[in-house]
């Protein structure tokens, strides 16, 4: 089977299952040809269950950032909200730059990252 026709009834857990094998993947619609974020069994706007895995550009841009301060020695970081190139917004990290840097409408890519031992998916800016 290929990675494009893994078990739908299990989007979740097929996420995961490619970002652990370094590859971030969207779903889309191949009737409305619309990208998909978070992993579903179906569009949320036409109820479709003709779901495809396709692989992201990586792409995006900031939409809304903020910057969460953590009481010393723990590190302050950014938590942002990113418009994919595809069309999904997700929430997400940008790391690489101090996080009061980070700013709406600046370029990202994104990268797979393990956190806490579990792969995810954090920006950088280009």
């Amino acid at each position: 089977m290929s990675p494009q026709q893994t078990d739908m009834l299990h989007p979740h857990r097929d996420y995961m299952d490619f970002l652990t094998q370094g590859k971030f993947m969207l779903q889309r619609s191949r009737e409305s040809g619309a990208f998909l974020f978070h992993p579903r069994v179906a569009e949320p706007k036409t109820g479709c269950n003709d779901l495809e895995w396709v692989e992201a550009s990586g792409r995006g841009i900031v939409y809304s950032t903020t910057v969460i301060r953590m009481k010393p020695p723990a590190v302050s970081y950014n938590l942002s909200l990113i418009d994919l190139e595809e069309g999904p917004r997700m929430m997400s990290r940008v790391e690489g730059i101090d996080p009061e840097s980070v700013t709406i409408g600046m370029a990202v890519k994104a990268r797979i990252s393990q956190v806490d031992g579990a792969p995810l998916v954090l920006f950088t800016p280009i």
